[in-house]
């Protein structure tokens, strides 16, 4: 497998009128991952009012959002992309009640289906590993560092264009909020504050939109109720299928600081959503191997991938990319991945972790 290809076979065509918000942003901004979400999420937004006047407003998005008027280019070229896409979007035969977010809020569908076993019981290794694991309890005064390396492709030229390794720390604040500054980001040297999001005027308190360590611990353990309450709580958009929905809004949890009970049931209730398989082939950012949980967006021909430690069943990172052939490239280009490589407390937003120095 080269940079640009995983070597996955093309599946059936489906629609791609939300292809641009499965994409990384651009390389040449070196966008932040927290930033690039917000702007992908106002897309949804935009797509979602063309599609539907019933809608209600979704949750702006799933990590803080650091803003820079640079972006708003990139924005431009993104919602370009979206509404052309959107203008040829047509729904699938065969779609489910459950499927494209016409699910009543609050409604799980996470019914047990054949391919799920294999999954589930990958997950149910990795979830008891995850119990067992010791996490450190994170004060409201203090914030969460994470080290990692991201890459991702550029559509506004048409096409993925894979861009180069970027390495990116950042640290988030813990304080139940709202707040107007959430943390400062690092990228490639150049540090930059994280700002409440768009829209937040008396600034993000804390949610799916900014998870902290206090309300991740709130979340119900039991898993069922647990993926009853993703559900409930995931933005709805009518062009988007339920059950993906909730898959993403649980991978952006991972790798965060978390109590390990929450942690495992995460896990579990993964487990539970239809289409969840494993994955022999998964690799991070920077190549490591491991064992893979994915499940596929089937209308939009995109793989979305965690990968796991073969030995102590940590997360590692996650990926996605094409499963089909599309306009923007091949079956099994790359469009995002990422490698974690360090998860810490500290007391001051910019400090290393201790064993850093």
């Amino acid at each position: 497998m080269n940079d640009e290809t995983t070597g996955a076979s093309p599946q059936p065509n489906g629609d791609r009128e939300e292809i641009a918000r499965l994409l990384p942003a651009p390389a040449d901004w070196d966008l932040p991952r927290e930033q690039h979400l917000h702007y992908k999420d106002l897309l949804m937004h935009h797509i979602d009012r063309e599609q539907s006047t019933r809608s209600r407003p979704a949750r702006r998005l799933l990590r803080p959002a650091l803003l820079a008027p640079a972006t708003a280019l990139t924005l431009a070229g993104v919602l370009a992309a979206g509404i052309a896409l959107h203008d040829g979007a047509r729904e699938p035969a065969g779609t489910s009640l459950h499927d494209g977010g016409r699910q009543p809020a609050g409604t799980a569908s996470h019914r047990a289906a054949p391919d799920m076993r294999p999954a589930a019981a990958l997950l149910g290794r990795i979830s008891d590993a995850a119990e067992d694991r010791a996490t450190p309890p994170v004060r409201d005064d203090q914030f969460v560092y994470t080290r990692e390396k991201t890459r991702g492709a550029d559509l506004t030229s048409g096409k993925a264009v894979l861009g180069p390794l970027t390495d990116r720390e950042t640290w988030l604040a813990q304080e139940p909020g709202p707040l107007r500054k959430l943390g400062l980001i690092k990228e490639n040297g150049r540090t930059s504050p994280i700002n409440a999001e768009f829209g937040d005027t008396d600034g993000t308190p804390a949610g799916l939109s900014r998870p902290t360590y206090r309300w991740l611990s709130s979340l119900p353990t039991d898993p069922d109720e647990l993926l009853a309450h993703l559900y409930a709580e995931t933005p709805q958009a009518e062009a988007r299928e339920r059950d993906q929905a909730v898959f993403e809004e649980i991978g952006s949890l991972l790798g965060r600081m978390m109590p390990a009970r929450t942690a495992a049931a995460l896990y579990r209730a993964a487990a539970k959503i239809p289409g969840v398989v494993p994955d022999p082939r998964a690799q991070d950012a920077i190549g490591r191997r491991g064992l893979g949980i994915a499940r596929d967006d089937v209308r939009h021909g995109v793989r979305t991938e965690w990968v796991f430690d073969t030995e102590d069943y940590s997360f590692l990172g996650s990926r996605s990319y094409l499963t089909e052939d599309t306009s923007y490239g091949k079956a099994g280009t790359l469009l995002s991945s990422e490698a974690e490589l360090e998860l810490a407390v500290v007391d001051e937003a910019g400090r290393l972790p201790a064993d850093r120095g």
